[in-house]
């Protein structure tokens, strides 16, 4: 599932009028923007993660930390 998850990312970097994930996407990035902004962050990784995890949640509709 995850490859897949990355497949979608890409599409919706690469070809954003076309992806079905562009919504996502952008919502993905406003939290991760918000959380960035916060002061919360304690390590860049934080970040990648975050949005992945975000993203994730968007496309599938389930909580990522369940896995």
């Amino acid at each position: 599932m995850s490859d897949e998850i990355g497949r979608r990312m890409v599409q919706a970097l690469k070809e954003p009028q076309k992806s079905e994930s562009s919504e996502a996407f952008v919502k993905a990035m406003e939290l991760t923007k918000a959380y960035v902004s916060s002061g919360s962050v304690t390590h860049f990784s934080a970040v990648a993660r975050t949005f992945y995890d975000l993203f994730e949640m968007f496309e599938t509709g389930k909580d990522p930390r369940q896995k």
